[in-house]
């Protein structure tokens, strides 16, 4: 079966003024990178749709949502919070990156693909039940888990985020529901400055040094990551794919390269395998050293899609 890509032309026109990291390029250099390389020709290309306030609502409180609508600006930039704006085009940009995860829950929990890549910004990770924050508005991944929990009925479903940053807004939604595993290595201390005690039992917080190499990461997974995983038995699995943890990127002051993404994302294929039917949705968080995230994302897309 076939690997989807859901984007939108949308995602292109949310931008936060000149010289934000968090840039309508990054869409484009993992498209170009995957053009490039012909992988995009065996992908199975979708446009993402906008999500509803129903499915937003399922991880975001209603008055939020609805201040989010309310503070699209008509013209010109309105500011949510320090790192985070929102021009003209922002909020259907934002509905249609929530939006793809859910598409790509029902592609997949219809076996119409095996797996999918959502290719959008705003990211996600960072925004709580009630907040934005790291230049996230909706938690696209939260959106897609709670689809797959409350629309088509699974049990247990796990999160592996490998982004340079904790994904703090992710475990503020789902810390309390033993239905989720977040499974997280993040650089502490660091922005968002939490993660290093919070975790539970099915909150896997594995904080690692400034300089951590591809090494001490991939030490990171097979010591902690992957035991959980296997007792958890994952009936779907999504990935916060971040590649700021890039040693290129200036933003993240860790050192993986490629071959760590293709390794990370073959391990968590496998966990896949033995016990969620194979069904995977990724989704791109963070990545702002362009050439980087175009190489390393294209990675990760041609191991999910076994090519």
């Amino acid at each position: 079966m076939h690997t989807a890509y859901i984007s939108h032309p949308a995602c292109l026109r949310h931008d936060m003024g000149a010289g934000h990291p968090e840039c309508p390029a990054r869409i484009q250099a993992i498209e170009d990178q995957l053009i490039a390389s012909g992988l995009l020709h065996f992908l199975d290309r979708h446009d993402a749709p906008m999500a509803t306030d129903e499915v937003l609502a399922r991880v975001h409180q209603p008055d939020y949502i609805a201040a989010i609508r309310a503070a699209a600006p008509e013209a010109g930039m309105a500011c949510l919070d320090p790192d985070t704006a929102m021009n003209p085009y922002t909020l259907e940009a934002a509905l249609r990156a929530a939006g793809a995860v859910v598409l790509a829950v029902d592609l997949v929990l219809a076996g119409k693909v095996e797996n999918a890549f959502c290719n959008v910004r705003p990211p996600g990770h960072h925004a709580g039940m009630a907040s934005s924050a790291g230049f996230c508005i909706f938690n696209n991944v939260a959106v897609g888990v709670a689809h797959a929990l409350t629309h088509h009925g699974l049990e247990r479903v796990a999160i592996a985020d490998f982004d340079v940053h904790h994904g703090n807004g992710t475990e503020n939604i789902f810390h309390d529901d033993p239905r989720v595993m977040l499974c997280s290595t993040f650089r502490h201390p660091y922005y968002p400055h939490c993660g290093a005690d919070s975790g539970n039992d099915h909150i896997i917080n594995v904080p690692l040094p400034a300089g951590t190499s591809g090494e001490g990461f991939r030490a990171a997974v097979t010591e902690r990551w992957l035991p959980a995983l296997e007792r958890f038995h994952p009936q779907m699995l999504f990935i916060s794919a971040g590649f700021d943890a890039h040693r290129d990127d200036d933003m993240g002051g860790f050192g993986l390269r490629e071959a760590d993404y293709i390794w990370v994302t073959g391990k968590l294929r496998d966990i896949a395998a033995r016990h969620a039917s194979r069904r995977i949705v990724s989704v791109l968080e963070g990545g702002y050293a362009l050439h980087a995230l175009g190489r390393s994302a294209a990675a990760h897309i041609k191991v999910l899609s076994g090519l």
